[in-house]
């Protein structure tokens, strides 16, 4: 495995060829964002001719290239810690808001941008957690987070978990993060 400043390259050889995973920096919490293939140095003239087939592919382990990863790039997964406490901090924040205010404006943009980082860093269901962290049931996460995106603090992507902070989001936690430092 190789590591650079933008991230980590794990290798595998599959017969003729020499197969290249790749993470970014930060958190590795799934398979690689990209994949090379290309021939061996000493690969037969004739398999390379045949070009790369679908038994290489299925051949390739991504679980131990993940696994490599993993213990081969400690800072990585001290980031993921980092990031898992920052998380549960923001969903507790969350949690607070809306036991202390209920659906306010403070709570929905508190709640979307929670949402916004486990969604943005690949975290797996993300409502379910949100839920734990908030003690409410999953349907109700959800529920609050389709408020959030009608009344303009989330955008929509079609087919996928997240959104972007909208201006009115950004503004609301702005101004809450103001209130906190005059305190």
């Amino acid at each position: 495995m190789d590591a650079d400043e933008s991230g980590f390259e794990v290798t595998q050889q599959q017969g003729a060829w020499v197969v290249r995973m790749w993470w970014p920096s930060g958190p590795i919490n799934g398979g690689p964002q990209r994949i090379t293939i290309e021939q061996a140095d000493d690969a037969p003239a004739r398999d390379v001719a045949r070009g790369i087939s679908t038994t290489v592919l299925r051949r390739l382990d991504l679980q131990a290239a993940l696994d490599a990863a993993k213990k081969l790039a400690p800072e990585a997964l001290t980031t993921l810690e980092d990031l898992t406490q920052k998380l549960n901090g923001m969903g507790e924040a969350a949690g607070l808001l809306l036991a202390n205010e209920g659906v306010s404006e403070q709570y929905l943009a508190m709640l979307a941008a929670t949402y916004k980082v486990m969604a943005d860093t690949g975290a797996p269901a993300p409502v379910p957690w949100l839920a734990r962290l908030i003690e409410r049931r999953p349907e109700t996460v959800k529920d609050h987070l389709k408020k959030a995106r009608r009344d303009g603090y989330l955008s929509t992507l079609a087919g996928k978990a997240g959104g972007e902070l909208t201006d009115k989001a950004q503004a609301v936690l702005a101004s809450m993060a103001e209130a906190a430092g005059e305190q």
